[in-house]
């Protein structure tokens, strides 16, 4: 049968469209296929030898014929498994971690104030003697005090101080007034020229009945333990975010590499090297990272700004505020605890981009 002929006698047969028919073109012409580098948004430097490296040329209809289109698109998709809900989930751990970072360097502040305030002064405890007059002792061993090289200041507590430091265990009331509370001298010392407080303590205990020196060297070292503690307890949490995130973007760049299988495949046919696709995807996971730490960062700066606020509200009045305010300071961070907080946000950014290039590279490796 020749070509005009019809199968159907009396019945045309329909035209067959050549190859790369467009319908709008008028007339009809052949429309040449981009590069395949092009459908993959190669241009520029990551254009295959041989390849046109600038603005892509792709006709489409008669009244565009002539311009030149940029075709860009990311290797990874934003819509793919590393979107939204990867970056909600990176948001979460360092979220958490700023607000252990920044907990830790609250307590380890308010530690360190702590001491410098204990390590500053000193008590001298005077015990009641059942024959002798208490507050004619209490002045001997003030006057003795202050004759002492590297003393600065020295404060005898009267009966109604002392009382008030009881009375979270023994309460308030008239017991006791008949009880022998021993008095207190508060005794601060001159950091600059600190005084041998060994000595004055043995010199105290000799001449002195019932009077002892309390050097608070014992609380000092409950607080290091405390602090150094709660240190190690918050070190242990941060690595523990770190390697659950870790995970995170190793299962997440497993899924991005499968899920795109056909591009990395087509781009590795085009030419490209396993560099460009792992430079591709490091970039995807820093940019994810970053905007991820951000987000985190920024609601923990919230919570901490709202501390002192949240504690009066929960903590039954101002009176516990005050006490937690003795504990652990006022609960805002000073500028370098959000300096900290910045510092998170860039170690997160940073394992994200280093744990996807790793990943990548396992995967493109164990194709090969």
């Amino acid at each position: 049968m020749s070509g005009s002929s019809s199968r159907f006698p009396g019945r045309a047969e329909p035209a067959i469209p050549m190859p790369g028919y467009d319908p709008y073109d008028e007339p009809t012409t052949m429309v040449p296929t981009e590069p395949a580098y092009a459908r993959q948004g190669l241009s520029g430097a990551h254009a295959p030898a041989g390849e046109p490296t600038s603005d892509l040329y792709v006709p489409t209809r008669s009244s565009d014929r002539g311009r030149k289109m940029k075709v860009t698109a990311p290797v990874v998709p934003p819509g793919s498994v590393t979107g939204r809900s990867l970056t909600l989930v990176i948001a979460i751990m360092c979220f958490l971690a700023c607000l252990t970072a920044g907990a830790v360097w609250m307590i380890k502040e308010s530690s360190d104030a702590w001491l410098k305030d204990i390590s500053s002064e000193v008590t001298v405890q005077v015990t009641p003697q059942e024959s002798g007059d208490t507050d004619k002792a209490v002045a001997d061993v003030v006057s003795y005090l202050r004759k002492q090289r590297g003393i600065a200041n020295v404060r005898a507590l009267n009966l109604n101080e002392s009382a008030d430091l009881l009375q979270p265990w023994l309460g308030s009331g008239d017991a006791l007034k008949s009880l022998p509370v021993p008095r207190l001298i508060a005794v601060e010392v001159d950091r600059t020229q600190p005084p041998n407080l060994a000595e004055i303590g043995g010199a105290l205990g000799r001449d002195f009945k019932g009077v002892s020196l309390d050097d608070h060297r014992r609380w000092q070292q409950q607080i290091r333990a405390v602090t150094r503690s709660l240190a190690l307890g918050g070190l242990a949490i941060l690595a523990l975010v770190a390697a659950a995130t870790t995970a995170i973007i190793v299962s997440a760049t497993r899924s991005a590499m499968a899920s795109n299988r056909e591009i990395v495949e087509v781009l590795h046919f085009v030419g490209a090297t396993d560099k460009f696709i792992s430079r591709e995807f490091e970039k995807h996971f820093l940019r994810l990272g970053i905007k991820a730490g951000i987000v985190g960062a920024t609601c923990a700066m919230v919570v901490f700004m709202s501390m002192p606020a949240l504690t009066e509200l929960l903590g039954g009045g101002a009176v516990s505020a005050v006490e937690m305010q003795r504990l652990v300071g006022t609960g805002a961070l000073d500028a370098l605890g959000y300096l900290i907080l910045g510092l998170v946000v860039i170690i997160i950014a940073g394992l994200c981009m280093g744990t996807s290039r790793v990943g990548v590279h396992r995967i493109l490796n164990g194709k090969h």
